[in-house]
């Protein structure tokens, strides 16, 4: 069973986010990594990127498959977590902590209406 910790909202593409203020900080689940497998690699946005929420902003590589990384809001990138360029594999074993991926300064709140809950999500992956 996947740990969905009940503080996050989550994307029906695997993301999740934290929103901390202005500012949310951005990941994959632990279903996600969980069915990637072995994570090898991470291509990362640049600070000060702008993206949309529900389009991709990096791709993720597993030993088995690569997945498109979608924003789970629009804003812009403000930070990027640079351990993950040496230790990718930090995602499969702390993706709720220090495996997150990306910080986004939100542009528009109204967006995480759009997110589902902790409980919405597990509904999602355990159908």
């Amino acid at each position: 069973m996947s740990n969905i910790p009940e503080n996050l909202n989550y994307t029906a593409e695997h993301e999740w986010i934290k929103i901390e203020g202005e500012t949310g900080t951005a990941g994959i689940t632990d279903f996600a990594q969980g069915e990637l497998g072995d994570i090898v690699f991470v291509e990362l946005p640049s600070i000060g990127k702008h993206v949309q929420a529900g389009k991709t902003f990096g791709t993720i590589e597993a030993i088995k498959a690569v997945s498109d990384l979608y924003a789970p809001v629009s804003g812009e990138i403000v930070e990027v977590n640079k351990v993950l360029a040496e230790t990718p594999e930090m995602i499969n074993s702390d993706p709720y902590g220090e495996g997150w991926i990306v910080k986004i300064k939100l542009s528009n709140v109204s967006e995480l209406s759009n997110l589902l809950s902790a409980q919405k999500y597990s509904e999602l992956i355990n159908n």
